[in-house]
């Protein structure tokens, strides 16, 4: 069933209505019609199933027929800040991490990073980003869509791990902790019901510097191993994510 994200302002009591580009999407792409049945959420307290009224130019009203209960959200909220890739394999890592279930997305630039950062260009990129983030949290039925922060340089980063509970960072030439040996003790302190905050971050192509290592160890951050092959920047933050969600028992862990 086809999912649709909306303003807490499109709920009433009893209904919802759709506007903008998601309507042109029920009319146009899904040949919708009176009476088919969506799910609407305005990504944060309520969420519902309704059953379209009508369908008009850049609107389709709804009645809502029951509220739905919000269960789709990992226990742990996990941020992944990623290196810029090349190319368009940021809008990839955006897209599988949202649904994996990743809560939020920062992108950074760092010493190696090989991608020319144009700030006016950047206002384009991140709004396709955050279309891509809303569709994949649709397509994969999330309860929320995850953020995607404006780029920072590594120096913004480093300031930024102290809001988080737990900061790890990939690192290709770890071969002592891997990623397990941290996450296995962090989960087992939080207890069944507790939350915490989780950084994931991932470096460019070329990886980082010793000197961004040195850096990112004394702000707090611990270097972890994703096993003993290389993994593409675009993959590493996917799996990482993958490992975190499964030790906190969102996929059969624990």
């Amino acid at each position: 069933m086809q999912r649709y994200f909306v303003s807490a302002e499109q709920f009433s009591e009893h209904a919802v209505v759709i506007t903008g580009d998601d309507a042109r999407h029920i009319g146009k792409v899904m040949r919708g019609k009176p009476g088919d049945k969506l799910i609407v959420s305005d990504g944060s307290s309520r969420e519902a199933l309704v059953a379209i009224d009508s369908i008009e130019t850049g609107e389709v009203k709804a009645t809502i027929l029951e509220p739905l209960v919000m269960d789709r959200e990992a226990r742990l909220n996990v941020t992944v800040a990623q290196s810029l890739p090349k190319g368009d394999k940021m809008e990839t890592v955006i897209q599988r991490c949202t649904e994996i279930g990743a809560v939020s997305f920062v992108p950074f630039l760092s010493e190696r990073t090989i991608v020319q950062y144009d700030a006016k260009k950047e206002g384009k990129r991140l709004e396709r980003w955050r279309k891509i983030a809303k569709e994949a949290a649709e397509q994969s039925h999330r309860n929320r869509i995850p953020t995607v922060e404006q780029p920072l340089s590594w120096k913004g980063l480093l300031s930024s791990f102290g809001d988080y509970d737990l900061v790890c960072y990939c690192y290709e030439k770890e071969d002592g902790k891997q990623i397990r040996d941290v996450l296995k003790p962090f989960v087992e302190q939080l207890g069944p019901d507790a939350g915490a905050n989780v950084l994931i971050v991932v470096g460019p192509e070329g990886g980082f510097s010793e000197k961004e290592t040195a850096q990112a160890d004394e702000a707090g951050a611990i270097s972890v191993g994703l096993g003993k092959r290389i993994l593409r920047a675009e993959t590493a933050g996917m799996v990482a994510l993958t490992c975190v969600l499964y030790e906190s028992g969102e996929m059969g862990g624990m």
